[in-house]
């Protein structure tokens, strides 16, 4: 049987090509040292894609993406495309992630925020809040209001209207509640459902559902109701208290940003997206991304932080290909340089050494040839 683990990279805009290329490294490392049989094939997304093809991302790479055995993707947008009055909605370099997320029905959004212990001051809350910080969210990706239909303008009796419609099946809640319950089993074992069931009827739907699911599958797992609002708040308060936050497309989006900066920097996060297992060949679609944008004002000039990528990378190898010894070791490297007092612009701080991107990619070859 091969060995061959197909990925397809897409690096797309600002500094996700000088990012990615740090994961080349990485994945040149693996296959050398530990045969692990990656084999890339590279396209375009974002605006790259629209310089080239007047589109986002083309059918062709489409195609590709659904054949390989999982997507790393860089970064997409830029000031050019977004000044642009002449650049049609549905080709902004964003519609490209989007369209990949949907096609690919990669319904489940993992985003880690994860404190090492290197950085606790880098964190604008006090060390004794975020020290061991280890939250993951599960952000349901290919619903909710950014796909509900109506969507748009309109006008009625004289009054234009700006529409969007939050709205959720019961099959896409379940199936990203188990997501949730199955990662909780794995950690804490505590899971906290987030909506806002006080003023939508969505949010009393998603609360019914996850409680279904929960009482069905997942008795033995610890599981809580919070508004997002308050959760919000709590985030700042006291985010010791969560293990596993499940939540819809919205508010994943705007918590998980939140917790985000509770490490300290963008520039150290990464996420997955995961659809559903194939039965049969028990592929899981999925795409890796870190956290961060395409920082186009130190495009090109060695200032990125690769980490987010390259812990993007290590997410790939535990979701996708179930590699954990590869995965731990890649996040033992990282914590190694991190403590070795190497830092990106981003994260710099009193008494540590600035390195530009492709040192911190050297660096954490280093520590991967000690750990190896």
């Amino acid at each position: 049987m091969s060995n061959t683990k197909n990925i397809l990279m897409l690096p797309g805009d600002g500094i996700g090509p000088e990012v990615m290329n740090e994961v080349k490294k990485v994945i040149d490392w693996s296959n050398d040292k530990r045969d692990t049989g990656f084999k890339v094939e590279e396209d375009l997304v974002g605006g790259a894609c629209y310089d080239a093809h007047k589109v986002a991302v083309t059918d062709e790479t489409m195609e590709k993406a659904h054949a390989a055995d999982a997507v790393l993707l860089g970064a997409v947008g830029g000031p050019q495309y977004d000044n642009d009055p002449d650049m049609p909605r549905n080709q902004r370099p964003e519609a490209g992630l989007l369209r990949l997320r949907k096609e690919l029905d990669l319904f489940a959004n993992l985003r880690p925020a994860l404190v090492f212990d290197a950085l606790i001051d880098s964190s604008s809350l006090k060390p004794e809040l975020i020290r061991g910080l280890d939250i993951m969210i599960v952000r349901e990706l290919t619903a909710g209001v950014y796909f509900g239909e109506p969507r748009g303008e309109e006008l009625r009796d004289g009054v234009r209207y700006g529409l969007d419609t939050q709205v959720y099946n019961e099959h896409e809640i379940d199936r990203v509640a188990r997501v949730a319950f199955e990662l909780a089993k794995k950690r804490d074992n505590k899971v906290t459902s987030v909506e806002k069931a006080n003023v939508m009827e969505s949010g009393i739907f998603w609360r019914k559902i996850v409680k279904e699911v929960h009482d069905a599958d997942y008795s033995d797992v610890e599981l809580s109701n919070m508004y997002a609002d308050n959760c919000a708040m709590q985030l700042v308060r006291w985010p010791g208290q969560f293990d596993v936050i499940v939540t819809d497309n919205l508010f994943g989006d705007l918590l998980s940003d939140c917790a985000a900066m509770l490490t300290g920097s963008l520039g150290m996060l990464p996420s997955a997206s995961l659809g559903t297992k194939d039965p049969e060949t028990g592929k899981i679609p999925s795409m890796y991304e870190p956290v961060h944008g395409s920082a186009p004002d130190i495009a090109g000039q060695g200032k990125a932080n690769p980490l987010a990528t390259l812990l993007s990378h290590s997410m790939m190898l535990r979701y996708s290909f179930d590699m954990i010894e590869d995965a731990d070791m890649l996040d033992q490297a990282v914590q190694n340089v991190l403590a070795r007092g190497l830092r990106t612009g981003d994260i710099m701080s009193d008494g540590m050494t600035e390195v530009s991107t492709s040192g911190m990619g050297d660096a954490l070859i280093e520590e991967l040839e000690k750990l190896n």
